[in-house]
């Protein structure tokens, strides 16, 4: 018979998920919809919502922190957050109804491992590192290095996610996600792209971060499609060359939503109108 459990602590929670057959459940927007379908069989289910620190969502040491289990519409609904990470609110505000946005988690994205998530790729942007508890105390980890393959994650037995840590907003920053469907809503990403741009004073891009999701087995951080963007003031050579970085980095599937050589040329187009958003949204600031 599955076992409900509803910790209180983390402590809690991590000695529960070291046993052999426990799931962590965080949203349950994933997690129900596996074990209905029957692909997943645990044991013991893990509610980690119940544990007060993963739903804050809070400023701290110039930067913010986000509880994985936080609801996404709580995440819309904080004013100073979507404010300095309009991008990553983006890709939250795509995960699902508004009815799924009030369960799901950022966290659970993450954990879940899709490749198409829409919210992964607005926090490798952003830099954002994830905090894990484990039995053997707690470390971070960069969001990039989380999703090792489809369905698949680099978390030990027994570790959670239990937030996420967003590095201080300096003046003329920017972000922005944007992704391609064949449906404005409730659908999945054929290709998403993030990036995260900051200016000097003089509008010179000194640090820039670009995400892909959906064509590869991963969500990737394009490290030479950021460096095509620094040092330059963003024109057109510098986006030709980050969309070129953007596609060389690509390794989609073809499938019925879009073959491998559409999903490749096309991360080019979104990541470039992402990157024209960001700057916009950079220059504003």
């Amino acid at each position: 018979m599955l076992q409900y459990e509803a910790p209180r602590t983390v402590e809690a929670a991590v000695a529960l998920l070291g046993s052999n057959g426990a799931k962590a459940l965080a949203g349950g927007t994933d997690v129900l919809v596996l074990l209905h379908s029957e692909l997943i069989e645990p044991d013991v289910l893990v509610d980690v919502k119940q544990i007060p620190e993963l739903r804050e969502i809070v400023h701290e040491d110039g930067g913010w922190r986000v509880g994985a289990a936080a609801p996404g519409m709580a995440i819309l609904d904080h004013e100073g957050f979507a404010k300095a990470w309009p991008g990553v609110v983006e890709g939250v505000a795509l995960i699902g109804s508004m009815q799924i946005k009030g369960r799901a988690t950022i966290g659970g994205n993450l954990c879940n491992a899709s490749p198409a998530a829409d919210s992964v790729p607005p926090l490798i942007a952003a830099g954002a590192r994830a905090v894990i508890a484990g039995p053997g105390g707690t470390r971070e980890e960069p969001a990039e290095n989380i999703i090792v393959a489809p369905g698949r994650t680099s978390l030990a037995s027994g570790e959670i996610v239990t937030s996420f840590l967003f590095p201080p907003r300096p003046a003329h920053a920017g972000d922005c996600y944007l992704r391609l469907t064949p449906r404005t809503e409730m659908d999945i990403a054929v290709v998403g792209a993030a990036v995260n741009v900051v200016l000097d004073g003089d509008g010179v891009c000194t640090e820039a971060r670009v995400s892909l999701g959906a064509v590869a087995p991963t969500p990737l951080l394009v490290a030479k499609a950021g460096e095509a963007l620094e040092g330059t003031r963003v024109d057109d050579a510098a986006l030709e060359a980050m969309v070129e970085a953007c596609r060389a980095a690509c390794d989609p599937i073809s499938d019925k939503r879009g073959t491998r050589d559409y999903r490749i040329r096309t991360a080019g187009v979104i990541a470039r109108r992402a990157a024209l958003k960001a700057l916009e949204r950079a220059r504003a600031s």
